[in-house]
């Protein structure tokens, strides 16, 4: 009995490096440097590679307290994340978002080079660059930033990126091989139906009066929103004739004179052009979204209703698939990545008219499936012709989303499958 045990104490020590490779091989750790819930693209990535059968550990870590200062901050960081990956299993892949990435990629290759890893690092933008729009292009800190990401990006194994423009970027300044993997929508991006714009209409009323009913229905029979009505008795429900449009904005609230857009629209309804009332619902935040909210609550327009709600997760698509417009004011920093919200609005075939940047046209193909502007004085001029004689069956607006409709755009598994997993999977 002792010599029995004695030798399955020795083969499991023999066999545990290899048990422990065989379970390394299926373990992937997502690493995000900041707010997990703010990067959709790493949480779709770690649900598919747990669809695919890996095991997966998603770290998110808050950007560490204001009051540090760089230097203090950087360390703070580094040792925090060596220790939370240390912690970990070994993991065959270490995804890793980029930007922020410092100091993570050199604590992932790090940590990669003990633990066998292998990291991918997915390209979303150039940290040193969204550093340039604070402290200016030729900054040390800038500099030296850019210095980093050039060295320490071309240590990775593999390496995704988000447009094609980024991909050939990455290969002719930085010598850094990519693999372009646009930004799709999730399955649950898609048109709402109208009795569950009805319901969401309903539920958002209740805390917001842009979303309420002017009039109340005569008869206890009409249940009313400002877009719809559900007759009690048939249960069914239309869209209210002559309701107003809504239009959706996601934003950082960084930049772009957002009180101006509602304005310009509210002198051209006041103009006589044959334009509706509309909703102007601006989602997201920002360290400006206070002052942009007082400056548009001092506004007293007459056509135009703004409105900024907290939505929970599930509304967001819901509120897309009901909007009519999309307006993305998105000002890249690199000029080679792409707005995820745009990609959302898509999904839900919601036509969008987005600041125009360098690579843009890789999404929105102006005149096609939305258009694209350079101020706000355009983006007025676009709203006059898209709303005109709204709801228009043969106006641009429903032009636009026929377009989406019928384009059959690929979904985030179907393009992941096709493009990521063949590099996780070979030998």
């Amino acid at each position: 009995m002792a010599s029995s045990c004695v030798e399955l104490l020795v083969l499991t020590l023999l066999l545990a490096p290899v048990l422990l490779q065989a379970s390394a091989a299926r373990h992937v750790v997502v690493v995000v440097l900041g707010d997990v819930g703010r990067s959709p693209r790493m949480q779709y990535h770690a649900l598919s590679l747990a669809k695919s059968g890996f095991s997966v550990t998603l770290l998110g870590f808050c950007p560490g307290p204001r009051v540090l200062q760089y230097g203090v901050k950087v360390v703070f960081q580094a040792v925090y994340l060596l220790w939370k990956l240390m912690c970990t299993d070994p993991a065959a892949y270490i995804f890793l978002q980029n930007p922020p990435g410092l100091p993570a990629i050199a604590v992932c290759w790090f940590v990669g080079c003990l633990c066998r890893s292998k990291l991918v690092i997915d390209w979303h933008n150039y940290g040193y660059s969204i550093m340039g729009l604070v402290h200016g292009p030729q900054h040390p800190i800038v500099l030296l930033a850019e210095w980093y990401e050039r060295f320490f990006g071309r240590l990775s194994h593999l390496n995704l990126c988000v447009t094609d423009a980024m991909r050939e970027d990455l290969a002719e300044n930085w010598r850094v091989r990519a693999v372009t993997l646009y930004d799709k929508p999730a399955s649950f991006f898609k048109e709402t139906p109208v009795d569950l714009q009805h319901k969401l209409f309903m539920k958002l009323g209740h805390m917001y009066p842009p979303f309420r009913s002017c009039q109340e229905p005569s008869d206890g029979t009409t249940e009313r929103s400002a877009f719809t009505e559900r007759d009690s008795r048939s249960g069914a429900v239309t869209h209210l004739h002559g309701r107003p449009a809504l239009l959706v904005s996601s934003t950082s609230w960084t930049g772009l004179p957002l009180p101006r857009h509602p304005g310009c629209f509210e002198q051209l309804a006041l103009s006589g052009d044959s334009l509706p009332s509309l909703v102007c619902v601006i989602t997201g935040k920002g360290p400006l979204k206070e002052h942009y909210s007082h400056l548009i609550s001092q506004k007293h327009f007459r056509h135009v209703q703004v409105c900024t709600p907290w939505l929970e997760a599930e509304d967001y698509p819901l509120l897309l698939g009901s909007a009519d417009l999309g307006v993305c004011l998105h000002m890249s920093s690199s000029g080679l990545d792409l707005p995820m919200k745009v990609v959302d609005m898509f999904g839900c075939c919601l036509p969008v008219c987005a600041v125009n940047f360098k690579c843009l046209h890789e999404l929105v193909r102006h005149g096609e499936n939305g258009l694209v502007f350079k101020d706000a004085e355009e983006l007025a001029v676009q709203l006059q012709m898209l709303f005109s004689n709204f709801p228009d069956p043969a106006g641009k607006l429903n032009e636009f989303r026929k377009n989406l409709r019928e384009s059959e755009q690929l979904r985030w598994d179907e393009s992941w499958q096709c493009t990521v997993l063949p590099l996780v999977t070979t030998k």
